[in-house]
Formats: structure tokens, sequence, C-alpha cells
């Protein structure tokens, strides 16, 4: 069993990037490496690269994700720890594959239309491309399965489409057609202003999210001045479907103490979010303190962070260079 899954390099992380990638990983980890599995976790930088950034920016955001993905959880120990782009096989096997995938395919993906907007004329062809880089970081691995949400299931289906094709056009059983992971779902977590919105580093209060750098003051504050609205909470969770607000309180609540949220609003029932935030905010402090403190050292030892992600990608480099040499023979590229 191997799994693989990666993380484009955004910058700014916050609780949602947390709840929803990163604990997600660190718990598979452990699954996996109980399993006597292999786990390999990314940051897609060449990814990060398909919409204009800043060269200083993407380095320090990926600087920033690997240094918060080790105080998170992810044990370099225990799982591969890389950067995209110290591995080549990625780029290479991604050509190759762009000469088996169809454009037809990468018409039907909706990613792009939805990034893309109206201005698909003007979007960078690696935006339009990248679906086929995605197959790449997994089949280059020979992956067994790939954690996947519910926006991402299209591409996994796109990798599997590739492999097929591959291996009856070449007459081979090459590559691995991955299955998707699924465990526990990730929780959606909401803007702390807004509920309808999912938080966002974009949003231009940073009130509306917890940034895992913001201090404990800031962490208390902003759960104590979240949007919420005056009933009390009810007997169950399903009583909050029309109460957004709400449910994302008790949905973060649960996500960080490792609870169901029907368990949550069972201990809170009747009880006003006067008391409910005020016990959020201290558990989001106690959880959320240490990954701050250890992000903070990590930051100040950039030497240690590059020496993981530098052993991280020779390891990968390993495991990735006879995949790549089978395909190109199977092309008849080596001679």
């Amino acid at each position: 069993m191997r799994v693989v899954s990666g993380i484009k390099p955004t910058g700014n992380l916050h609780l949602g990037n947390y709840l929803g990638a990163i604990k997600q990983w660190v718990g598979m980890q452990a699954d996996v490496d109980a399993a006597g599995g292999e786990s390999m976790y990314f940051i897609a930088d060449l990814h990060g690269l398909t919409e204009w950034i800043e060269p200083a920016a993407l380095h320090a955001n990926t600087f920033e994700i690997a240094a918060a993905m080790i105080a998170s959880g992810i044990d370099p120990k225990k799982s591969i720890l890389f950067n995209q782009a110290r591995v080549p096989a990625h780029s290479e096997l991604s050509w190759l594959l762009n000469n088996v995938a169809r454009v037809g395919w990468l018409n039907r993906m909706t990613q792009f239309k939805d990034k893309a907007g109206k201005n698909r004329e003007g979007a960078s062809v690696g935006l339009y491309d990248y679906p086929v880089l995605m197959a790449a970081d997994v089949l280059i691995y020979s992956t067994t399965h790939v954690p996947v949400g519910e926006d991402q299931k299209q591409h996994l289906e796109l990798a599997r489409d590739i492999a097929a094709k591959f291996n009856l056009d070449y007459g081979v059983e090459l590559l691995v057609q991955p299955e998707p992971l699924v465990s526990k779902e990730a929780p959606r977590i909401m803007s702390l202003r807004d509920a309808t919105q999912k938080m966002s580093k974009s949003n231009p209060s940073d009130a509306a999210r917890i940034n895992l750098i913001d201090d404990d003051d800031a962490i208390a504050q902003k759960f104590r001045k979240a949007k919420t609205d005056p009933e009390p909470l009810g007997e169950t969770f399903e009583d909050l479907k029309d109460r957004p607000e709400a449910k994302n309180l008790v949905t973060i609540f649960a996500a960080l103490s490792d609870r169901t949220p029907q368990d949550v609003v069972a201990e809170y029932a009747g009880q006003g979010f006067g008391s409910f935030k005020p016990a959020l905010a201290d558990l989001a402090v106690a959880k959320l303190g240490p990954i701050r403190d250890e992000m903070v050292r990590l930051t100040a030892d950039r030497a240690a962070v590059d020496a993981v992600l530098r052993d991280g990608s020779d390891r990968a480099a390993a495991l990735a260079a006879p995949l790549l040499r089978k395909v190109q023979e199977t092309m008849g590229l080596l001679v």
C-alpha cells in the first residue's frame, strides 16, 4: 500500500487548511504505517505556477507549508515529505502522459472552467493541463491509494483513465490505477464572519479566519467575536441545518476534539453561544498553540526544514526513477 497526496503552497495557512487536509493526513500516516504501508506527502510547487505568483512568494509559501506539515505531525521518519519541483520525474512523466491523455478528457475537467472563469483564452496552458501533471504525481510512484475530496474525484478518474489507456496502447501492465482512499469525511470549514462562504485567505477580513500563525489572544478573540445567532443549541446536529454559523462552530469544535458533531451538540444542548464560544476558544488555543509554536521554531531553523525536504526529495526521486525509465523504454525513447 502506497498513499500519495499533495497540497499547493498557497501561503497564509488557516484552520480550514489544517482540518481539511493536514490533520487528515496525520491520521492516515498513522493508519498506513500501522498497516505496513508507505505514505508520501508533497508540496505541489509546480502546480503553484499555473497562475502568476511572485517567485519569492512561491518560495516562502513552500517553506511555510512544509513547516506547518511537520509541526502538525507529519513525521519524516514515517512519511516521505518533499516538494514536487525537486523530483524532475513528475514533469518528465507529465509530458509523456500528455501524449496519452485526450483533449476531450481535459475539456470535461470542471475545475479549469471554474478557475479560468470568463478568461479562458487568457489562462495559461498549465492551468488547462495541470490534471495531467496531477496524474503523473501519483502514477510515477505506482500509487495504490490517493486521498481525495469531492472536488478532486474527477482528477483521480482522469489518472485512472490515462493509466488504462497507456497500458492498452502499449500492451503492458505497467501503470497502476490508484484507488480513492476514503477516510472520515474532512470537515468543510466556513468563514467566522459569513458561514455561507468557505474560510479563505482571500477574505479581506482577517477576523473571518483562524491563521495557523495566530497567537493565543488572536485565536480566542476571533472565536468570541465569531458571528452566531441568538438561539441556544438544540438537541441534534440536524437541527442546525438552517443555522450556518452555529453549524460551523459546532463542526470546528468536533473536528478539533476528535468527536462527532452530534456528541458536541448533546453536551451543549440548551446552552447559548455565550458559554459555547469561550469553550471553543479554549479548545482551539490548546490544540493550535503547540502547532504555532513549533512552526515559529522551524521558521527560525530553515536549515532543518530544508534538510527534511532534501532528504524526502532524494527518497522520492529514487522511487520514481525505475518507473520513469520503464515508461521511456515502453514508448521507444531509450535505445
